[in-house]
């Protein structure tokens, strides 16, 4: 391997770094959106049954509220509701409310997939600027010059740049794209759990005004 990066000349050190940054978004993008991470074990179970209780009027602190934006990453969009409730707010009001933490919780689910994104676009880019450094190398030899036949080394040389940092540009941007595309699609899912656990939350603590949220409403839109 190290003599691969050898052959590949210099260019190939952007390349590496970029793969190096692409892959931990992937493990740590691929981790976060986990179902069981954003939805752990009895949390939801924990929040609607808060819900009963402020529904049925019982005493709850707002020390036990933080706690429960606590279980998960995205525990404080389901708090969010219960403390509009728990202060007496409207409808109205709470909506307004659960789109600010929605957006909060949307930009988490989304984080660095931009930047992976960049990456699968950029890769390619920087493996064609290896092919054209490997080609000047080529035609900038000093037997390319004065019209001799060169040195046999040289033009290895340069073919192996050229070639080499084509392949690992593609080699980075192929995966990159489809990982960022399964991380898209993952991203997208949990939103559309959230939203769905969200309008049930706000059934259950207000019945009468159950028609002021939608799925559009939660996400912002």
């Amino acid at each position: 391997m190290y003599s691969i990066l050898l052959s590949a000349g210099w260019p190939i050190w952007p390349l590496l770094i970029i793969s190096i940054i692409g892959l931990a978004i992937i493990l740590e993008r691929a981790w976060y959106l986990r179902q069981i991470h954003l939805f752990p074990k009895d949390s939801l179970e924990s929040i609607f049954g808060a819900a009963d209780a402020i529904s049925q009027q019982k005493t709850i602190s707002n020390n036990e509220i933080a706690a429960l934006s606590q279980l998960s990453p995205i525990g404080s969009l389901f708090a969010c509701v219960l403390r509009e409730k728990l202060a007496g707010n409207c409808a109205d009001d709470a909506v307004e409310e659960l789109q600010a933490s929605a957006q909060a919780t949307w930009l988490k689910l989304d984080r660095y997939l931009g930047a992976l994104a960049t990456i699968a676009t950029v890769a390619p880019l920087l493996g064609l600027f290896g092919t054209v450094v490997g080609m000047i190398e080529i035609f900038g030899s000093q037997g390319a010059i004065n019209g001799g036949a060169g040195s046999p080394q040289q033009l290895a040389h340069g073919i192996s740049v050229a070639l080499y940092n084509t392949a690992f540009g593609l080699l980075i941007a192929i995966p990159a794209l489809a990982a960022w595309r399964g991380l898209r699609a993952m991203a997208n899912q949990r939103q559309l759990e959230c939203e769905e656990f969200t309008r049930q939350l706000f059934k259950k603590l207000y019945p009468n005004n159950a028609n002021n949220i939608n799925t559009n409403s939660v996400a912002g839109k």
